[in-house]
């Protein structure tokens, strides 16, 4: 008969592996529910303890304050490649996104009226392989007095002809003789307005408050 003997120390080893990885198994518990309590962190990773629907209502765009009283604030962010749409905020408020599913490839326009702030309309072309008439037949029919903001996506040129560079330069833009294949280009324009030239970048967010520094009439008024 086979006789196997088996030395205490082996026994012991076994045994001490089986109660450490026992106590590894409750130290991880007890760590996963412990460890934001015990170890906040810095201050700068901490989440104040506000009520969700405040934080939303402040920021839900990402504005990163608020305007003076009677100016409206807008925030337009181009696409990033053909990977992260462009997103137009007014009032912290989103007007076209991905959420709102009213944005595409190409130029992304958002038409607000210039004396309530009031959006109007929201559109976007096509500007690789799309047709260019609708483009055209859009900005000829914004209105004088109208507020103009622009993000583009991807390809904002390739189709981009005389005629509707023209449209664009006669709402404020310098930049749209130059705009080139997958520019960024974000813009806040005026059918008929005087614009400054900061409200327009080729780059790939655009965070201002308007009222006096857009020309297109009275100066817009916050809403009660």
């Amino acid at each position: 008969m086979l006789t196997v003997r088996i030395g205490l120390l082996p026994i012991i080893a076994v045994l001490g592996i089986i109660f450490f990885a026992v106590f590894l198994i409750m130290r991880s518990q007890s760590h996963t529910l412990s460890w934001y309590p015990e170890f906040p962190g810095p201050e700068w990773l901490q989440v104040p303890n506000v009520p969700k629907e405040t934080t939303s209502r402040q920021r839900p765009c990402g504005i990163p304050k608020p305007c003076p009283e009677g100016d409206f604030s807008f925030l337009i962010a181009s696409g990033a490649a053909n990977v992260v749409g462009p997103k137009i905020c007014m009032e912290d408020k989103m007007v076209m996104g991905y959420v709102e599913e009213n944005v595409g490839y190409g130029i992304n326009i958002a038409v607000v009226n210039g004396k309530t702030g009031e959006g109007m309309k929201t559109a976007f072309f096509n500007m690789y392989d799309g047709d260019i008439e609708p483009l055209v037949e859009f900005l000829e029919s914004i209105e004088n007095g109208s507020i103009v903001l622009i993000a583009t996506y991807d390809d904002p040129a390739t189709k981009l002809n005389e005629k509707a560079r023209k449209l664009i330069r006669e709402l404020g833009s310098s930049a749209i003789q130059s705009l080139g294949f997958r520019d960024n280009w974000v813009f806040v324009g005026g059918k008929g307005a005087d614009v400054e030239s900061t409200l327009e970048k080729v780059a790939t967010c655009i965070c201002v408050c308007l009222a006096d520094r857009l020309d297109v009439g009275p100066p817009l008024q916050a809403q009660p």
